[in-house]
């Protein structure tokens, strides 16, 4: 088993290199025909998806899956022409690869060029997300980087079925490479590639905070992501209360069971009497079980209907629910909240509701997170809504990329110094020529054309 994986990954990695060099027409006409092969074969993804999701809940019914793992899963006719649009919308951008980022001339004659390039091999590991292969194959094949696939056993039909369909659909473009892309499937598959360091250049995990840790703790190879989701929606005592309850609502209850939904929030103490009751009402009404601390379980128990409040506990700040809970806590300030969110939370997506332009800056000064939102919902931290046709992950990383990660977090740069025959030699000594280190308004395919 580990002999065929290895050459799987190895028949990825020679493809890499060969894809890296595919010109944009052809890689624009592969993504046009994945789209079209997904609106071709609509009944064969929700035949697919249906079986998981039959296996799903007879497993949830168990106790062995969760109902967000569920909902992940889950295909519909929505959701594959979300997934066309996303690889279209992939089309429309502009080729990165070959881009030129700087020029300098060393000397006269003597031209250093910085080029953006693939990364070259990734590996994307993730539990229960069909929707994941689409979007991170377009945005791969476009970025010239070959890529290995693992999804979870929970998707198995329905991975199989996109990814034969996308890969069958690129291959059948004259011109373009093939082997580039791989799909596994078994579990013991995952810890193989997580050993294969040699040949794979980056991994992008997708799932549970549990699941990508053990990615960044069970490997040498780099990992771009997050092992947590936990969002704030903090509101100010200067906050429109319209704004607030629209965003306070949306955060939580509009796609619960995914990384950007708010999992805490807080409140100024100035205006909690005033603004928790009808925002406790709208979030009762919707199914959200509250978990407040004493000075929000005080206001609440005073309204009889109120279903689900119980008091929160220390590990609830700490907690991804990826279901329809929520953290409540009262807030003395500003100041207070952003230790809060700086503290407890995991530098995904954090909110300020305020009308208050110098606390807006103050706010996005200092929490330390990949998104901050101003009177925005935190579910728009994502890479389809911040336009970049889709995205590979959202990363909290602090070095490469950051934030809802697109194509350009799939690119590095390399170095081309275009000579003429020069030499160091005439650069050292007491007859040293000198540098001129001038920045040059030119490319570097005018200069490897000269």
């Amino acid at each position: 088993m580990v002999l065929e994986i290895e050459e799987k990954v190895i028949e990825a990695k020679k493809a890499s290199i060969i894809l890296a060099s595919v010109s944009t027409e052809t890689k624009n006409a592969a993504l046009e025909a994945m789209a079209q092969a997904l609106n071709d074969n609509r009944d064969k993804i929700l035949e697919a998806n249906r079986k998981d999701v039959e296996t799903a809940e007879k497993l949830k019914r168990k106790g062995e899956l969760s109902q967000a793992l569920v909902d992940r899963l889950k295909v519909n006719d929505s959701k594959i022409s979300g997934m066309i649009d996303g690889i279209r919308d992939v089309i429309n951008l502009e080729d990165p690869v070959g881009e030129t980022i700087d020029a300098l001339e060393l000397d006269k004659g003597l031209e250093l060029y910085k080029v953006s390039s693939p990364i070259g091999l990734i590996g994307v590991i993730f539990e229960a997300r069909p929707d994941v292969v689409p979007q991170v194959m377009a945005l791969c094949l476009k970025s010239g980087n070959a890529t290995i696939f693992k999804g979870g056993s929970e998707a198995l039909n329905s991975n199989r079925v996109i990814f034969d369909l996308l890969n069958e659909a690129a291959e059948s473009v004259k011109r373009m490479t093939t082997g580039a892309f791989q799909l596994m499937e078994t579990r013991e598959e995952v810890n193989d590639i997580l050993r294969l360091d040699t040949y794979i250049d980056l991994l992008i995990p997708r799932g549970s905070n549990v699941f990508v840790k053990y990615m960044q703790d069970n490997t040498k190879i780099p990992v771009l992501g997050h092992a947590d989701g936990i969002c704030h929606v903090y509101v100010d005592d200067e906050a429109d209360f319209g704004k607030a309850y629209n965003v306070c609502f949306d955060s939580k209850v509009q796609y619960p069971a995914v990384c950007n939904a708010m999992e805490t929030l807080l409140i100024n103490e100035n205006i909690a009497e005033k603004f928790l009751p009808k925002m406790a009402r709208m979030y009762d009404e919707a199914g959200v079980e509250m978990r407040c601390d004493d000075g929000s379980f005080k206001i609440l128990e005073q309204i009889d209907f109120l279903k689900s409040i119980v008091r929160a506990t220390e590990d609830d700040w700490r907690t991804e629910y990826n279901d329809l809970t929520l953290s409540i806590k009262i807030v003395t300030s500003m100041e207070e909240a952003i230790e809060h969110i700086n503290h407890y939370g995991s530098h995904h997506t954090d909110a300020i509701i305020t009308c208050n332009d110098l606390k807006k800056k103050r706010f996005t000064d200092l929490v330390d997170s990949s998104s901050v939102m101003l009177n925005a919902s935190t579910r728009f931290a994502d890479g389809f809504r911040y336009g970049k046709g889709a995205e590979v992950g959202i990363s909290t990383n602090k070095i490469h990329a950051r934030g809802p990660v697109g194509m350009e977090g799939l690119l590095i740069y390399k170095y081309i110094l275009v000579g003429n025959g020069d030499m160091v030699a005439d650069y050292a000594g007491p007859d040293a020529k000198k540098f001129t280190h001038r920045r040059l308004n030119k490319t570097a395919s005018n200069a490897l054309s000269r």
